[in-house]
């Protein structure tokens, strides 16, 4: 799937993690495996998207990354150009799931910057945090995307690996509706 031939100076992402065939949360029973909701993408084949070709020379790149990936994230955000700055949102999905270590309950968005933060600037008060009961399967609540347009109103945006289409956010990804 090519992406499009255009600029943008907000790229949202929730990159298709690969779990290299392990259950999520150590869990036995086959549903739980991210291949049975979605086509993965391995690290090395993310790496290769030129998402440079898309990025303007001022933009800022939100990923969420599980906390597995993290390190996966932050080497895919520098391999993409951009580099890593803070966690943008942490998002508590108000229901745990067991892990190796901990209880699972949330997941992070970084930001990584290229060039300068994209202006005009919109709120700088948007809270990092969301409490929100988790939905289907990988789904990312719309109240972060919401805050993105809160920051960044007027700039140019895409959401990658994207499941649906938003009013003033283009889309890419294989399982659009």
């Amino acid at each position: 799937m090519e992406l499009p031939n255009k600029k943008y100076n907000i790229i949202y992402s929730d990159p298709a993690w690969n779990y290299k065939g392990h259950k999520q949360h150590n869990n036995k029973e086959s549903n739980k495996s991210v291949e049975n909701h979605y086509t993965t993408t391995t690290l090395k084949d993310m790496k290769n998207i030129n998402i440079n070709s898309i990025s303007d020379d001022d933009c800022l790149l939100f990923m969420w990354s599980s906390s597995p990936h993290l390190n996966q994230a932050i080497e895919l955000g520098e391999a993409w150009g951009f580099k890593y700055i803070t966690i943008g949102f942490v998002w508590d999905k108000q229901k745990v799931n067991p892990s190796y270590y901990t209880m699972s309950q949330v997941e992070i968005c970084l930001i990584f910057k290229k060039g300068k933060i994209p202006q005009p600037r919109g709120k700088r008060n948007v809270r990092q945090f969301l409490s929100e009961m988790r939905g289907k399967h990988s789904k990312k609540p719309d109240e972060i995307r919401n805050r993105i347009v809160e920051m960044f109103p007027s700039q140019s945006k895409i959401e990658l690996f994207a499941r649906d289409t938003y009013d003033g956010w283009d889309s890419w990804g294989n399982e659009i509706k």
